[in-house]
């Protein structure tokens, strides 16, 4: 998708289409889709990128979800705690969040070596039918 705020919301819309189809229930789903909003304005934000991809897998209980950049501007970091993150500013808090949400997460280059894909891991509840 182009490296876009209004990408944001559109990469939200899909996520959450793709795990209806999936029948991943509610609970999963919003936080899932909180995680991409997250890692997609943060790539959008943060890198020099013209697009940013995001890729979803449902590994048994698992969901993995990753999002990719094309690299430049700032060096994605993780937060050290709570005391690390401006809470009366706009920015920083984001990763925080992330790191609450998701069971696990990480930062690695993407397969290019330019950029960095930001991944995290949560369980993924399934609807009943």
């Amino acid at each position: 998708m182009p490296a876009l705020d209004a990408s944001v919301s559109e990469a939200r819309r899909l996520v959450l289409e793709r795990l209806r189809e999936w029948g991943v229930a509610a609970d999963s789903r919003d936080n899932a889709q909180l995680l991409v909003s997250e890692l997609f304005t943060n790539a959008v934000r943060h890198t020099d990128s013209e697009k940013v991809s995001c890729e979803l897998w449902v590994i048994g209980v698992r969901l993995r979800l990753e999002v990719t950049d094309e690299g430049g501007g700032e060096p994605l970091q993780r937060p050290c705690g709570a005391n690390a993150v401006d809470t009366e500013g706009e920015n920083g808090r984001g990763l925080l969040l992330v790191s609450v949400l998701a069971d696990e997460w990480g930062i690695r280059p993407d397969e290019h070596a330019q950029g960095h894909a930001v991944w995290a891991e949560l369980p993924c509840d399934r609807t009943v039918d």
